[in-house]
This record gives structure tokens, sequence and C-alpha cells, in this order.
């Protein structure tokens, strides 16, 4: 069985304490009927807890939950949220017995990864801190390895996170081992550590004719741009279908969030063949997919990348490089190189300063053509699909995008 599920706690031995997102509906409506049920403070007055004892007890946020007592301890003891997995201290006073709701199995389930073992046979606190900083209040996907043998132990699981395996990556850091892991074998964990190239995958793009929602995401000329294609509106039969096939998998956007986390985590890139999927940190601060195009400069080394859901380039040392996760390739490129038809360069064009890697155009004309396109709503219309994608773009008042520069003389009309 798989299905999604939050991480709600991680033991301090380990254990991965998960809520399906299934139960959420029932544990909200449960948790609405305890908070009106139980108001104000705890027993006030003296008690004789005993431990397995079930009980409300009131949270730092003040809000009742369902407990257990687990040690008793003088006036202080031991709870556990059962409906959390996580175990604290709690005073006498901030707890009340109770029999409601013992009819009802606790929300949280705790597991262990399936065939994994941590490194000395039980996992070490350093290993335990990045599973509470990697997993607790996310959501992930859950496999289902192995039942327990008894109701109360624990479910063997696989669980991924934006489509990377957990086992895996304990593995790829030295704090386990995993056992029968595909993509801990010599396949390995990052693309780039096989002898064969790994590459992007392409979007299924319109048939000519289509007309389609785009958005620009980069400028090279203003003949030249990257766009992005809306994913759902006005997609081919055959993009439609292949979307329906992969809707249960996590977005592009939630994998790179997962990504962003752990990066530090991910090796530098040691190979520099040309078209490489990467890893790339963009000016603000965050990782994003990109490929490398070529060396720069060797000392010290600087890579000209490409980001591939945006058409940017950058220029990046090598410490701001690095392998990228297969789970990151399944993913199609976002951003499409296309030519925009109906104009070219024009020939009374007066300005001086020109665009050095395209002078035939002005760079008054590219900042025209940047404030045209900038934040707007635009739609395109698939001229020709080889040997370069054609199309005819227009803005949110549904005229042709290059009328502006043609208006301005920067621009004249191409038969």
């Amino acid at each position: 069985k798989i299905f999604q599920a939050v991480v709600s706690c991680i033991g301090g031995d380990g254990t991965i304490y998960i809520i399906p997102k299934s139960f959420e509906i029932a544990l909200r409506e449960l948790m609405t009927e305890i908070q009106s049920t139980f108001k104000g403070l705890g027993l006030l007055i003296p008690y004789c807890w005993k431990k397995g004892e079930p009980c409300v007890v009131r949270g730092s946020d003040t809000m009742w939950y369902r407990g257990k007592v687990v040690e008793v301890n003088g006036s202080t003891l031991q709870v556990e949220y059962i409906d959390r997995g996580y175990t604290e201290s709690i005073p006498q006073c901030h707890m009340y017995p109770t029999t409601f709701y013992t009819g009802i199995p606790p929300f949280c389930i705790p597991c262990q990864l399936y065939k994994t073992s941590p490194v000395g046979n039980f996992w070490q606190q350093d290993a335990v801190d990045c599973l509470q900083e990697l997993l607790t209040n996310e959501e992930v996907e859950i496999h289902v390895e192995e039942l327990p043998d008894n109701p109360w132990g624990k479910l063997s699981i696989s669980l991924y996170f934006g489509g990377m395996s957990l086992s895996s990556f304990m593995a790829q850091q030295k704090y386990c081992i995993a056992e029968g892991c595909p993509d801990t074998q010599k396949l390995g964990l990052f693309a780039g550590d096989i002898p064969v190239l790994p590459s992007y995958m392409l979007p299924a793009l319109p048939v000519p004719g289509d007309t389609f929602p785009v958005r620009v995401t980069h400028l090279v000329s203003p003949k030249e741009v990257y766009i992005c294609l809306d994913a759902s509106e006005n997609l081919t039969k055959q993009s439609a279908t292949e979307g329906g096939a992969s809707s249960d998998a996590e977005s592009l956007d939630e994998a790179l969030k997962w990504c962003n986390k752990i990066v530090k985590s991910f090796p530098l890139l040691t190979s520099f063949e040309k078209e490489l999927p990467c890893l790339a940190e963009y000016l603000d601060g965050l990782w994003y997919r990109a490929k490398l195009l070529s060396v720069t400069q060797y000392v010290p080394v600087h890579i000209l990348v490409q980001f591939v859901d945006y058409g940017t380039y950058l220029v990046a040392p090598i410490n701001r490089l690095r392998h990228i996760p297969y789970c990151l390739l399944k993913y199609p490129v976002q951003a499409v190189r296309v030519l925009l038809a109906g104009f070219k360069p024009s020939s009374d064009d007066k300005n001086t300063k020109r665009i050095p890697y395209c002078p035939e155009w002005s760079l008054q004309a590219l900042w025209v053509m940047e404030d045209c396109v900038e934040g707007k709503c635009l739609s395109a219309s698939m001229l020709t699909l080889s040997p370069e994608v054609t199309v005819a773009l227009y803005g949110d008042d549904q005229n042709l995008i290059h009328l502006k520069l043609i208006e301005m003389g920067l621009a004249e009309l191409d038969e």
C-alpha cells in the first residue's frame, strides 16, 4: 500500500511517527470534540496515577490531547501523546484521567525503515537530529513493506521525500546500511555517478495551430526567448495523458524544496562534461536545476551554466555546483527556447548600443521587449516545431507583442 502522510514526530530511538493524510479529517473532528469536552485546568486534587493509564493532557499550545502515562515520577509524569507520537514530562495539573475516546485507535503510526540497519545497531544522536530536522511536520510518501508481528509494533516502510528514498539518503550520509535498495547500488543516488551521461526530459509541446497561455522567463534577444507553458490548459491529448499518469508524483517545486533543505549533503561536482545536469545555486541563495555549458575560467574554475526551468545563464564557481538527485530528472524542463515570428531587426535603427552577442539588435529593442513581456499574461500560437520551435506571441490585449517595436522603429515586419 502506498499513501501520503505527515511525519508528526521522530522518536529518540529513530522511530518515525506518521499520520496518514486520510486520517486528517477524523483527527481534526476528534480534537474539536476533546476541546469542547475538556475546558480549563487539569486535575487539581491529588490522584494516584498508574503507568499505562489513559488521560488527556494540556499541551504548550493550551490544546487538549489524548495521552497515556508511560512513567510516574513524583509530581511530574512522562506522557505519550498517542496521536502525535512524542513523549513529554507533564505536571499533574496539566492532565486529566479519562476513559473517554479509549475505543478510538491512535491516529499516528510508529514506523521503521525497511531492511535498514543503523550504524552501531541503533540510531546515533546525530542521525536522529538529521531525521528530525528533515522530516518533522513534512508530508511524505509511504510504501508499506511489512506489517508488524503485533498490532503495537512498528510498521516497516520505505519513505520517499521529494521522490528521494530516505533509506538511500541516510545510507549516503553514512548513518545506516540499506539492504537491497536499488538506488544505493552502483547506479548511484545522483546523476553523474555512472558512465552514461544523464539528460533532462523535454516537455510535450502543443501542435502547430494551437494557441496556449505562456509566460516569458528569459530574453536572449527580442527575437529569441524562453517561455514556460501553462501545463493546466490547452495541451495535446498525449501530454494530458502523461500528466494524468504522473498526477500522484510530487511537483517539481516540492521536490526542489526538499533538495534545498538537504543540498549541503549533496556532493560537489567533480566532472564537467557539457550538458551534464546539476544543481546550481542562484543569486537568491536557492538551488535550481541546471546544465553545464562551458568552462569560462580555469584558475579558479568557473563554469557557465543554464537554469533549464528558466533559460537564464550564470557563471558559477564549482562550490556552487552540486550533483543532482535522479528524482529531479523525471520532470521535463519547464522553459522552452522559441523564436518569435513576424518581425526582424529594423534597418533604420540608429541606436549605437547593440547587444554584444547579437549585434543586429539594439539594446533599446531588448529593453522595450522586456517591458512588453515581463510579468504579463501572454499567449502563443504554435507555428512550427522544426527546425526551430517558432511561435507568434500575443500580449494580454491579444495584439502581437512585436507591434510596439515596429511602432518605435526598432523592428520591421518580416513576411
